[in-house]
């Protein structure tokens, strides 16, 4: 599948169909993957630290995510194909799998706890073909984590979701990924809230928009004002710093 640079990071260019299709026959093969999403914010931490940076360009799927990452990404010469939030690409996800043959296992852990057992209950009622098999809440010591790894491969697992938000859900996949057995590692971030039903999404309007961060903000300002507003300003910032690199390089190699 395409990939990209945007600036230093590495990022695939699909659509969700053929998302779907390489997960869908990776699942087949059994092959290990991890998927990971870049918003502005990922972009940002990737920029300060850069054992995260490597991190999510090591990773098998990167899908895009927001306004941001797609104006970032014209300002350096290229487009994405679509909008890959995963609030919505996963139930593109689950529905494909949901019309297999195949009975696939789904874990998911995160969120505070309660929410990811009442959200575990939601999608058992959506996907009835699917085998929403465990959770656990991630309000828990992450530099312990034997006892849930060893839940989420005893309940073989083919599909782990890691909602713990960013960076600390990317850090603990690619820390743990050897020792889980299941095929498909997910960072997901606020998924599982909004699957509990505990937390809604923005209403259509906002999402045509593509202002759903707005939305977000002005319910939980205290914790997301400084990550949006202030983030996007460094995001752009690192764009512009990337295009100018660019620009530099390329004219030292015509020269």
């Amino acid at each position: 599948m395409e990939k990209r640079w945007l600036g230093n990071i590495h990022v695939n260019v699909v659509n969700t169909e053929e998302a779907i299709r390489c997960i869908d026959d990776r699942l087949n093969k059994k092959k290990s993957t991890e998927l990971f999403f870049l918003n502005d914010h990922c972009y940002n931490l990737a920029q300060e630290d850069r054992s995260y940076r490597n991190m999510i360009n090591s990773c098998d799927l990167l899908l895009n995510d927001g306004i941001g990452i797609e104006i970032g990404a014209k300002l350096l010469g290229f487009q994405f194909k679509e909008n890959l939030n995963g609030t919505d690409f996963i139930p593109a996800l689950f529905e494909h799998l949901n019309n297999q043959n195949r009975k696939y296992r789904i874990f998911l852990l995160g969120a505070k706890q309660g929410i990811a057992s009442k959200a575990l209950k939601r999608l058992q009622n959506q996907y009835k073909q699917l085998d929403f098999v465990g959770e656990h809440h991630g309000y828990y010591d992450q530099h312990h984590s034997d006892a849930v790894i060893d839940d989420i491969n005893n309940k073989q697992a083919d599909i782990l979701l890691v909602g713990f938000g960013m960076p600390l859900q990317e850090k603990w996949i690619a820390e743990h990924r050897a020792h889980l057995k299941c095929t498909l590692t997910m960072a997901v971030g606020a998924f599982i809230d909004f699957s509990s039903g505990n937390v809604n999404r923005a209403p259509g309007l906002f999402r045509k928009l593509r202002l759903e961060w707005l939305y977000r903000m002005a319910r939980e300002p205290k914790r997301l004002w400084k990550r949006n507003l202030v983030g996007h300003f460094a995001f752009f910032y690192y764009i512009v710093k990337q295009k100018y690199k660019k620009k530099t390089v390329s004219g030292k190699v015509g020269s």
